[in-house]
Parts: C-alpha cells; sequence; structure tokens
C-alpha cells in the first residue's frame, strides 16, 4: 500500500468550478434566463431550475468583506451572516452581482434580520420555516411556503413551471445526491483515499453549474478516477490516523481553518457532516409522489438542522455515520453567536461521549486567525486521545473495501 497525498486528475474542475460558473453566468445575460442567489438547503433547487433559472450558493466564507458589514450589523454576530452580507452590500462578490434575485430562509433570528437590509439591494423572497419537522401542521404550513417560493420564481423569471419539467428536476437532483453520496462512502474504506479538504472543495462545487448534466459527467468521472487509485493501493493518510467526523456549521473554501487544520496535526477527517457535506445528500424527493411539491416539502422539512426542536435527525444521523466511517473522535465546529449550534452541542457531546464512547471536542471560533494556535493546542490533544482508538482499531484485522 502506497500512502500518498494525492488529488485525482478532475480535481483541478472543481477547484476551478467557480471560475468556469462565472463565464457561464456572462453567457446567460442575453439568453433570457435568471440567476437565484440562494444561502441555505432549505431552498429547493429543483424549483429554480424547473423555472428556467439557474441556483447559486452566496453562503459567506470569507473573512474580507466583515468589516463591511459590520458598518450595518452588530459585531457580535455569526461570522458567516456578516461575511454573507459583507459581499453583498460591497459588490466584491461575482456570484452576487450576477443575481437577478436572492432566496433567504428563516433558520436564525440574525439570518432572518440581515435579510431585511439584504432585500434592500436586490429582490429577495423570504421562506419561513416551521419550528419542527414531527408535525403535520409543520408539514402543511412548509408545503404552502414552498407553493409561494414557485409563484415568486414564477414572477421573477416570467416562466411558468411545468410539473413534467419540475419531476425531471427532482430526478436528476437526486441523481446528483446519490452520486456525490457514493463519493462521500470512499472514505469510509480503511485507505482513505483524498483528504477532507479535497472532499470539501468537491461537495461545495454543486451550485456551480449552470447544466446539472455537467455536474453528473463530472461526478462519475470522479468516480472513475477514486476506484483506479483505490485499484492502485494510493492513501491519503497513514494507517494509523484518528478518523474525524467534523460536525456543526458549515464550512467551506475560506472558512475551512478548523478542517485544515485537524489534518495537519495527523487527524484524517473521513466525514463531513454539515450543510457543506453529507446533511444535504442523506434525503431524496420522492420521484412518485403525484404531487411534485409536496414530494419537495417532505425532503427539504427533513432536513436535520440545528433549528428544529427537536432535531433528533441529526443525532440519527451521526450515529450512522460514527458506525459507517469507523470513527475515532468527532469535532463540532461552531461559529461564533451562533445560538443553536451551540446549545445542540451539548446534546452532540453526550450522545458521541455516552452513546458511542469516543472523544469530543466542541470548537466555538469566528473566521480570524487570532485562536490559532490556541486551537491547534486543543486540536493536537483530542488528536492524541482519538489516536488511542485508532491504534486499537488498526491492530484488529482490516474488512476488505465495501463496493460503492
Amino acid at each position: 500500500m502506497e500512502s500518498i497525498a494525492l488529488k485525482p486528475d478532475c480535481f483541478k474542475k472543481f477547484e476551478n468550478a467557480g471560475e468556469r460558473f462565472q463565464l457561464d453566468m456572462a453567457e446567460l445575460e442575453g439568453s433570457g434566463r435568471k440567476v437565484a442567489g440562494v444561502y441555505c438547503l432549505f431552498a429547493p433547487s429543483e424549483i429554480v431550475r424547473a423555472a428556467g433559472a439557474v441556483p447559486v450558493s452566496l453562503c459567506g466564507k470569507k473573512e474580507k468583506p466583515i468589516a463591511e458589514a459590520e458598518r450595518t450589523l452588530p459585531p457580535n454576530l455569526c461570522p458567516l451572516i456578516k461575511s454573507s452580507y459583507g459581499f453583498a452590500v460591497s459588490d466584491t462578490c461575482p456570484y452576487f452581482v450576477g443575481s437577478d434575485f436572492l432566496i433567504g430562509e428563516t433558520t436564525c433570528d440574525g439570518k432572518k434580520k440581515m435579510y431585511e437590509f439584504m432585500g434592500r439591494l436586490k429582490p429577495l423572497h423570504l421562506m419561513h420555516l416551521p419550528y419542527t419537522t414531527s408535525e403535520q401542521h409543520a408539514l402543511d404550513f412548509w408545503y404552502r411556503e414552498i407553493l409561494r417560493l414557485g409563484k415568486f420564481v414564477e414572477e421573477a423569471t416570467g416562466w411558468t413551471i411545468d410539473k413534467d419539467h419540475l419531476r425531471f428536476q427532482i430526478r436528476i437532483h437526486n441523481q446528483i445526491r446519490k452520486l456525490a453520496r457514493r463519493i462521500a462512502r470512499f472514505q469510509a474504506a480503511d485507505r482513505v483515499l483524498v483528504s477532507g479538504s479535497v472532499m470539501m472543495t468537491v461537495m461545495e462545487t454543486k451550485s456551480c453549474f449552470v447544466h446539472p448534466e455537467a455536474y453528473v459527467e463530472l461526478l462519475q468521472e470522479f468516480i472513475s478516477e477514486l476506484e483506479a487509485m483505490d485499484a492502485a493501493g494510493y492513501s491519503a493518510f497513514e494507517p494509523g490516523a484518528p478518523r474525524i467526523l467534523l460536525t456543526g456549521c458549515p464550512v467551506g473554501n475560506g472558512s475551512d481553518k478548523v478542517l485544515r487544520m485537524i489534518e495537519q496535526c495527523g487527524g484524517a477527517v473521513v466525514c463531513l457532516e454539515n450543510c457543506s457535506g453529507i446533511k444535504g445528500l442523506e434525503l431524496l424527493v420522492d420521484e412518485d409522489e403525484e404531487d411534485p411539491y409536496l414530494a419537495i416539502a417532505r425532503r427539504y422539512l427533513q432536513t436535520p438542522c440545528s433549528c428544529m426542536t427537536p432535531n433528533n435527525g441529526r443525532l440519527a444521523l451521526l450515529d450512522d455515520l460514527i458506525g459507517e466511517y469507523r470513527i475515532d473522535g468527532v469535532v463540532d465546529l461552531t461559529w461564533q453567536c451562533c445560538h443553536t449550534y451551540n446549545i445542540e452541542a451539548r446534546l452532540v457531546g453526550e450522545s458521541v461521549e455516552n452513546r458511542h464512547g469516543l472523544p469530543f471536542l466542541h470548537v466555538e471560533t469566528d473566521y480570524s486567525g487570532s485562536d490559532v494556535e490556541q486551537l491547534r493546542t486543543r486540536i493536537e490533544a483530542f488528536l492524541e486521545i482519538a489516536g488511542w482508538n485508532a491504534s486499537a482499531r488498526t491492530a484488529a484485522p482490516q474488512r476488505p473495501r465495501n463496493a460503492v
């Protein structure tokens, strides 16, 4: 077995997806098609695309625009919210500049009130979420919100959503989720083929394609290259590296300091549970439901977000992932002032430590580098404990790689 930090040849296509998308957006200007800026997994891409529009993620993951946002927003606010608004108000995000309208959601009070300011910049539709997923009245309410979104998108694009075309979009988005989940499962094997940073980049490019069929082809190409790497015996980490699950707030290019530090300190981030990882891949839209809007409402309402109470779906998902990926330790990342994830970290920690007997580290931080050395000390100590589990695991007979 060869241990080497190798990236598949097609990985460059994921790294350059944003630049290519900007070129594609420029070509859209004369086609009459609109671009929808979205901020959350709760915004159904199927409906946006069924109206002829192209969705693009605008979630802020860089520190630089935060200073501009703090001219309007309070400093003691989640960095994701401030970064998102800072990009918007400073016109420094080409995706925001190229968006014709925005879709927001009430996943937290901070974002909900921030959208009041952002709505002054571009047309914005706000999706109101229920507080729970388990009651029938919550689904009834959310179904009406899905219908309301459909009407807004139709008015914003000038297109009428055809239900057959909406069903087609449901099928192709389900295909994307299945392929992305298949890629994520490569990390569950004994030999981890790519780093968590590589996997993060692959997963966060879902909204950087004008044509979803092209993204399907790229995912299939990536799978083929991973299979070739596996056959050649490659591994991104030494066999004794502790296998880490990263959960909590979303991360991405620019807000990935904790992920990178874990791997710099010798851990292998084999599973990203958060919004930019597996959380959005576990649920499929029912393709056989007669009413596609209802099918979409059911699927998206089950997203295990900390804004829901209770959020038992997240704990159940973590239970499954800890077993599937044979995790040695769990790191829960909370952005400062994200109250729902901060409070829920206690529940996650109790489950990880008491139910699974694994070491748990809760990290509360922001996008700056001011606490890097403090974090490094905590992460190194955590990985030392997780390493004991890894040593016991690698001493046991290794299972063959599962078929993926």
